[in-house]
């Protein structure tokens, strides 16, 4: 800001000592005043201050903009290999399902193994219903035994369940799982069960007994594995209800 120099300013006397007035030798031209920078100047520093660090706002903008493109480019790429991975991980199960079914098929095929029913007599069936043998183990129709081809460690059971139409006190019977073999001429007594005391307090009433037997035995190879009840003639006619099987550890 500047001053006006034509603005009439008011004189100045001087007194001395003898009170007299005396005029100025010459009136003052110039009076301090207050000046400020220029418009360029104060233009400037406003533009420096809208700068950060040197740095106007329309290249920060364009840097911020490709910090976000980089990012997103490498969300897009996770985003990408988790799915890839996931994928992988989902045939890499699937493959090992088939492969694990395809091994169970396989050594149901090949173990040796048997699994029998009887609905009325001791005269097992080997192909009906869920009946079956493999590896080796067959069925001898003709004594109702199931021999085995392979020596090795075995899991023999077998249930039986006897219906008592006239059940008493006394009633009671055996249930026993043997083997023949080609060196023993007397058979060889495996698990033997006895049942006794199972009729309720009326007597007179039919009365149902079952029985289980299972164990884990060396077998040698063609030995002949039987079961034997005292009382066949009271096998309840259930077709699950009484079963015979064994298989190979």
């Amino acid at each position: 800001m500047s001053c006006d120099q034509t603005y009439p300013f008011p004189q100045v006397f001087l007194v001395d000592q003898a009170g007299g007035l005396q005029q100025p030798d010459q009136p003052p031209n110039l009076v301090p005043c207050w000046s400020f920078p220029p418009p360029q100047e104060r233009v400037r520093s406003r533009r420096k201050s809208w700068s950060c660090m040197g740095v106007s706002p329309s290249i920060a903008l364009v840097v911020l903009m490709l910090f976000l493109l980089v990012f997103g480019a490498l969300g897009f790429e996770s985003y990408q290999i988790f799915k890839m991975q996931k994928e992988l991980m989902q045939l890499g199960e699937k493959q090992i399902g088939e492969c694990d079914n395809h091994t169970l098929n396989k050594d149901k095929e090949d173990r040796p193994a048997a699994h029998t029913y009887s609905p009325l007599t001791l005269r097992w069936e080997a192909r009906v219903g869920r009946a079956y043998t493999s590896g080796g183990v067959t069925y001898q129709f003709k004594d109702g035994a199931l021999r085995v081809n392979e020596s090795g460690l075995y899991h023999v059971y077998a249930r039986v369940e006897l219906i008592f139409k006239d059940c008493s006190p006394t009633s009671s019977f055996s249930h026993s799982v043997f083997v023949r073999r080609a060196d023993r001429s007397a058979p060889l007594t495996l698990m033997e069960a006895h049942r006794a005391g199972f009729c309720s307090q009326q007597l007179g009433h039919p009365w149902t007994a079952e029985s289980y037997l299972g164990s884990t035995l060396q077998l040698q190879e063609h030995d002949r594995v039987y079961v034997n009840i005292s009382h066949p003639t009271y096998l309840s006619h259930s077709h699950y209800a009484n079963f015979f099987g064994l298989y190979k550890i």
